[in-house]
């Protein structure tokens, strides 16, 4: 039963909420599930997410930006996936290595070589079986994004990232294609644009390529 599962896309793709629905449908057939996130999803990683996505008065180069997700996923993984997986659950993660791939690699202009060497030591060696990824137009998922965010109230805005210029979003969504052309094997992608249920129907319609309902 067991299957590790990501969700992966651009800010405002809309694979949060996805990632939510798709585990209560699992839920609702009695498949046993965790919904967790990156970067959070353990205690050191929720004290990391908080120094990443939120606006601070101090500079974050791309390198410490980098190894900190690094430290956030080695945490996760060790404290939270691999033990679920280890109970035979299924595992769906709004985000993991990809995206820091997309990030720190495509958006940053890190060395991506060096990211999948790091990638694979933070998360054991750890891949996904299936990556799920939301894709549209930049534009769209930053005015999402920022709607979303401008009704927040009383609480962090993690709204870092979405302060980042176009190009750099651009770059981003560029990569996450790149990515998924290079291993069709894993990657589905899915047309963010459309309806909220239209889109969790084909969420349910692949999972159910590695899950057995």
């Amino acid at each position: 039963m067991k299957a590790f599962i990501t969700f992966e896309g651009i800010e405002g793709c809309g694979k949060t909420t996805q990632v939510r629905m798709a585990g209560e449908y699992l839920r609702k057939r009695r498949i046993p599930v965790l919904v967790s996130e990156e970067p959070g999803g353990a205690p050191l990683g929720k004290h990391i997410r908080k120094l990443l996505l939120n606006q601070g008065d101090f500079r974050m180069d791309a390198k410490a930006e980098l190894l900190l997700f690094a430290a956030a996923r080695a945490q996760h993984v060790q404290e939270v996936i691999l033990p679920a997986l280890a109970a035979d659950r299924v595992v769906l993660c709004d985000r993991f290595s990809d995206a820091t791939l997309a990030y720190q690699g495509f958006g940053r202009g890190l060395s991506l070589e060096f990211i999948h060497s790091l990638n694979e030591f933070s998360a054991a060696e750890l891949r996904p079986e299936l990556t799920i990824l939301f894709d549209l137009p930049v534009e769209t998922g930053l005015m999402r994004a920022i709607s979303r965010i401008a009704h927040i109230r009383g609480a962090p805005r993690e709204d870092r990232f979405e302060r980042e210029e176009r190009a750099f979003h651009q770059k981003v969504r560029d990569g996450y294609l790149s990515l998924a052309k290079n291993d069709p094997g894993r990657f589905r992608v899915i047309d963010a644009a459309r309806d909220v249920q239209a889109i969790h129907q084909e969420v349910c319609a692949i999972i159910g390529m590695v899950v057995q309902y």
